[in-house]
């Protein structure tokens, strides 16, 4: 694996999947493909898991991981090509990418769309650039337009607890991807990219759910089926990913705020007693209730801390494992 960018960066999933729940069985199975290694984690955007989990996975392949808050203590970055940099940019990525690629033997970047512009936070631009100049294998740590680290994991969740679960361990399981309320325009990130992978799967019938005026765009649902009626997409419904999205076609606008599409036991009740999935952070009682984080079907804990086990991986396969 030459980079980590989207699903069309792994050539086998299941594979991927395998040597991820492997690494949770014996998390030093590789310590030392990574000795003598350094990885930069250079963050323009806040990060909690992401953060954490990147770091602890390096450290289990026995590489030394950097943490650079770029957004807090670094240069303001200039990406644009023959930019004239007489305003609030310092530093243009030219310079500085090429430097870190010295420094270090992966770089895992992290930014999020200003979801002002779809043009330009469809196009990548940042991830690009520093693809384009550093020198050395990019990991996204979440783009302006996918989560593939998140995604891994949400299989690697999925794959983990069908196997342990009789009801749907030899069936092609329903799997529903739900919008949900916010208070706040947020990114079509890990709706796009859960969207990309379970499709790339091909091994689920999957549906996704959400009021109209809020499609995601077709490069990444393209195979899904759409229901704009929730409590149809949920019935039989065997794993629920909930996420709110702003909308893609008016872009980075909130077009609803119906409380109704919030999830609650009375919804799940619908289901196949659906496991429940969320990238977090979440807010309570707006995005997801109590009830259903707190109960026996949510898998959001779980989730998160096979967070560790997508990214030692994804690295692991960049360097050669």
């Amino acid at each position: 694996m030459k980079q980590f960018i989207s699903v069309n960066d792994v050539s086998d999933i299941n594979a991927l999947v395998k040597q991820a729940l492997a690494y949770k069985a014996q998390p030093f199975l590789d310590k030392q493909l990574g000795a003598n290694k350094r990885i930069g984690l250079l963050f323009l955007n806040p990060s909690l898991r992401t953060r954490l989990s990147t770091q602890v996975a390096a450290q289990n392949l026995g590489m030394e991981p950097i943490v650079f808050n770029v957004d807090k203590e670094g240069w303001a970055l200039e990406f644009a090509e023959g930019a004239v940099m007489n305003g609030n940019t310092v530093e243009h990525i030219k310079d500085a990418a090429p430097v870190l690629g010295n420094y270090f033997d992966i770089l895992c970047i992290r930014t999020f769309p200003g979801l002002v512009d779809k043009e330009i936070d469809y196009s990548e631009k940042i991830i690009n650039q520093f693809i384009k100049y550093a020198g050395v294998p990019i990991v996204s740590l979440e783009s302006a337009t996918l989560h593939p680290l998140q995604s891994l994991t949400d299989l690697i969740t999925i794959q983990e607890s069908m196997a342990s679960n009789l009801n749907i361990k030899n069936k092609k399981p329903k799997v529903v991807l739900t919008w949900a309320p916010h208070i706040k325009p947020i990114p079509q990130c890990v709706a796009n990219s859960f969207s990309e992978w379970i499709n790339a799967w091909g091994e689920a019938n999957f549906v996704i759910t959400h009021p109209e005026g809020y499609e995601l765009s077709a490069t990444y649902t393209k195979g899904a089926t759409i229901q704009y009626n929730q409590d149809e997409a949920l019935k039989e419904a065997d794993f629920v990913y909930v996420k709110n999205w702003s909308s893609f076609n008016e872009y980075g606008k909130v077009l609803s705020t119906d409380k109704h599409w919030m999830l609650t036991n009375a919804k799940l009740a619908l289901s196949n007693n659906a496991k429940v999935m969320h990238c977090l952070p979440v807010r309570r009682n707006v995005e997801l209730s109590d009830e259903i984080l707190d109960g026996p079907n949510s898998l959001v804990t779980q989730e998160a801390s096979n967070r560790v086990w997508a990214a030692q991986a994804v690295l692991a396969k960049i360097l050669g494992a």
